[in-house]
């Protein structure tokens, strides 16, 4: 069945412009919500988001469609993703949403559902409200006595930090360390000091004055110049780089080296092998994950488990292996022990209590394996995907066959965020790499493809 609305994670794209629009976050509240709606018990809904001014219209649309079907909805603010899938379990909603674009711009947004069981709709489960979104007269509206309540709930910050403390051990502290932490203007810009306090570390905050409009914006893991010289200047032990809705981290070492999620993965991995806590068939990662870290991985006895991009393709290979660590070279980071989704602060000190254990640097505990060189360039597009393209195709093809042969890889997508395809290869000849990327770029751009 074609995908109208959900992308790769979620509803998302610029605000006040299809679909990401007040009537399309009323309709789907209203469409979630009846699918949702199975039981005879009251039904509710837990709503969380960023920073983005956009958030309140998207929020009030959101709550306006589920009350209207008979769902009490629960306002959080202001609050990281993973704390939606959390609070959405442990308050016992039978559904929890995040509004959000995660990385992108202040000017787009976009709509994560999770389900009761805290992790994010399936694909069956996305099509179903999908079908809804396109009959909305199938939507049966609640009689006035049956409309959802609607209030705030104030403890959800609170009871975040709480959880993503459980991820540090028990009795350890972060006192003597200095660590920089960048909140991107969003989500975190609360919750992540004060974890990181409350267990003792020299907090140095950066990108925690949202303003509506800041988020991502030289800042975060995005763009990690700000925090890179702060560490440097403040000679923090380590800088962490949070992205607007805080699933994903970067980490800045102690040399202002940016540390990226597939040596964070690597490091986490090495300390879980050790204890023999790794559960499961090997560590799930996605198709853009480097060779180094499979190759590290085979050296430590365990394997490399590759799926699409998108941290809800990596946690529905995980659930279905029964692994308990996965996560994306981009800086999503899933320990399933602690968290249903990516969660940037949970990866940042399982990092510093593997620093503190070990008695070791940032860049001493971060470098893991010797990464095989690789090269990605993004091609914005306008229209339709190019690759649908037969011509492009068999360039691509041919390109794959000739970096397959050499023991590399190559990867063409088009992004499920926004209107690029991104290209990526990888293989042990810099140079030949490199020349492969920069043709099939030139091929693209030729062909009037891009916007």
């Amino acid at each position: 069945m074609a995908r109208r609305y959900f992308g790769t994670d979620g509803i998302r794209g610029e605000t006040n412009k299809w679909p990401m629009t007040a009537e399309v976050a009323m309709t789907l509240g209203m469409a979630a919500g009846t699918v949702f709606k199975k039981g005879e018990h009251r039904h509710n809904v837990i709503i969380g988001k960023d920073t983005r001014r956009s958030g309140y219209l998207v929020e009030f649309a959101l709550v306006a469609g589920f009350a209207a079907v008979g769902m009490d909805v629960k306002i959080l603010g202001p609050i990281p993703t993973p704390a939606i899938g959390l609070l959405t379990r442990s308050l016992r909603a039978d559904l929890g949403v995040m509004i959000s674009a995660s990385h992108n711009g202040f000017a787009d947004n976009g709509i994560k559902l999770f389900g009761a069981d805290g992790f994010k709709l399936s694909d069956a489960q996305e099509q179903e409200i999908e079908k809804l979104l396109d009959e909305p007269d199938r939507i049966v509206r609640a009689a006035p006595h049956e409309i959802g309540l609607v209030k705030s709930f104030e403890d959800s910050r609170g009871r975040y930090v709480e959880f993503a403390k459980g991820a540090f051990p028990r009795g350890m502290s972060l006192e003597g360390l200095r660590v920089v932490v960048d909140c991107a203007n969003g989500a975190a810009y609360k919750t992540a000091p004060w974890a990181l306090y409350e267990l003792g570390a020299e907090v140095v905050e950066i990108g925690v004055n949202p303003n509506g409009s800041n988020i991502n914006a030289g800042c975060g893991s995005t763009d990690t110049r700000l925090l890179k010289q702060t560490v440097l200047e403040r000679r923090a032990d380590i800088g962490i780089a949070l992205d607007g809705d805080a699933d994903r981290i970067i980490i800045i070492d102690e040399k202002g080296r940016e540390i990226d999620g597939d040596q964070i993965i690597a490091a986490i991995a090495r300390d879980m092998i050790a204890d023999k806590s790794l559960r499961g068939s090997g560590v799930v990662t996605t198709v853009m994950s480097n060779l180094g870290l499979e190759r590290y991985l085979a050296d430590q006895g365990s394997q490399l488990i590759r799926t699409g991009v998108g941290d809800r393709h990596v946690v529905a290979r995980m659930r279905a292996d029964e692994c308990n660590l996965g996560g994306e070279q981009s800086g999503h980071i899933v320990l399933l022990d602690y968290a249903t989704t990516g969660d940037g602060l949970v990866s940042a000190l399982r990092v510093l209590s593997s620093m503190v254990t070990h008695d070791k640097s940032a860049s001493e505990t971060l470098s893991v394996f010797t990464p095989s060189p690789q090269v990605l360039k993004n091609i914005r597009y306008s229209g339709s995907s190019p690759l649908a393209d037969p011509d492009l195709q068999a360039h691509v093809k041919k390109a794959e066959d000739a970096l397959t042969a050499s023991g590399g890889r190559l990867v063409v997508r088009t992004s499920g965020t926004e209107p690029l395809v991104r290209l990526m290869a990888e293989g042990d000849d810099l140079k030949k790499i490199t020349h492969l990327v920069d043709e099939l770029a030139s091929t693209l751009q030729s062909r009037r493809l891009a916007g």
